[in-house]
């Protein structure tokens, strides 16, 4: 017994056999890379959770001191003769302290009521009454959001925004999935060198086509529609193509020589065969042009300008902080609810997002 305690160092104050000295180090290194990760997601989060309390506060609560309480609190009070007054952490003679409603304040000996003796009478206390700590309760201001619902009209600027977003990201699936496979599948003449000045155009800066694009686009009679921003994704985008075509290049040829064996041509074979395997580059890729879509601030802008009824949320959102920026609460509760949809469709989707982007960016 003593040597198996002897050998497992139960004995001994400090084990300092090689297993032991390599499961500490494991296990701080594990400790640091956890620490690390929970520190960044701190720093990502720490805007957001600065927007939700924010948007939970009031607006007299905001205005007053930027030194006040970080949650969503208000003072509570104390119903008196027909009259509110606020409570305070009041030290007494004995040493203790109560939670007291100010009644008279003054400079040197201001009047406090006990909420739980009332019938005692007004309380003197000498000092000044500025310095006391007030009382706080947790009242978060969900009307905010009710508000920022209304004056915004949220349900038509979340129409237009979806119409625009997922009308565009079935266009963008259909001619960067057909242009994708051509260029993985087929031996086309130039091939190499036709995917390098696709992929040239990524570089290409959209302030370049923005006037002879709006001038086209004006001579077509699309403007203040949403034709400028549906019809172009319907052809395909070179970002997403080279997602498309790294993902289709990983699937063994195997896979379309035996489908071929069996009669299938090259659209059964794209159908069947390769859209079933490739899921997560397609919702890798949709979930890229669905946020682009509802971030886009630019295009509808400039094409949607005459007409208000028509606008997605972004740009509803700015003409909504130019009205409101006084109003902070306002401002951040709108802006959370519009973040509402590409978190949810992120959380869910998250998995095979990440796996579309990982093998994408591996070529076979």
């Amino acid at each position: 017994m003593a040597a198996v305690s002897k050998a497992y160092g139960v004995n001994s104050p400090v084990n300092t056999s090689p297993f032991y000295a390599k499961q500490l180090r494991r296990f701080a290194l594990a400790s640091l890379l956890l620490l690390f990760a929970l520190i960044l997601l701190g720093s990502f989060l720490m805007p957001f959770g600065n927007m939700a309390i924010i948007s939970l506060k009031n607006y007299t609560d905001l205005s007053s001191t930027a030194n006040g309480p970080i949650l969503p609190v208000t003072n509570s009070v104390f119903h008196y003769q027909d009259n509110d007054y606020n409570l305070y952490n009041v030290p007494m003679p004995d040493g203790t302290i109560k939670q007291l409603a100010l009644v008279k304040p003054t400079r040197t000996v201001s009047q406090f009521i006990d909420p739980n003796n009332v019938s005692a009478g007004l309380i003197p206390w000498t000092g000044n009454w500025r310095g006391l700590d007030a009382v706080y309760v947790l009242a978060p201001q969900w009307s905010n959001y009710s508000t920022a619902w209304n004056d915004l009209n949220f349900p038509l600027v979340f129409r237009n925004t979806l119409v625009i977003a997922v009308v565009g990201m079935i266009g963008t699936l259909l001619s960067s999935i057909c242009v994708a496979y051509a260029f993985a599948r087929f031996p086309i003449p130039g091939k190499n060198i036709l995917f390098v000045i696709l992929i040239g155009t990524i570089i290409l800066p959209s302030q370049v086509t923005l006037i002879p694009t709006y001038i086209v686009f004006s001579k077509l009679g699309w403007v203040n529609t949403w034709l400028p921003l549906i019809i172009p994704h319907f052809f395909a985008n070179a970002y997403n193509v080279f997602l498309l075509r790294q993902f289709f290049m990983t699937l063994p040829k195997a896979l379309d020589e035996a489908a071929m064996i069996d009669g299938a041509n090259p659209l059964q074979i794209l159908i069947r065969v390769i859209i079933p395997q490739a899921w997560p580059a397609i919702i890798a890729v949709s979930l890229f042009h669905f946020v682009f879509a509802w971030n886009d601030y630019f295009n509808p802008l400039i094409y949607l300008a005459g007409k208000p009824e028509l606008q997605p949320i972004s740009v509803a959102v700015q003409q909504f902080n130019y009205q409101y920026g006084p109003h902070p609460e306002l401002v951040q509760a709108t802006s959370l609810m519009a973040l509402i949809v590409p978190v949810v469709m992120f959380f869910f989707a998250q998995r095979v997002f990440m796996r579309g982007v990982v093998i994408t960016g591996v070529e076979k």
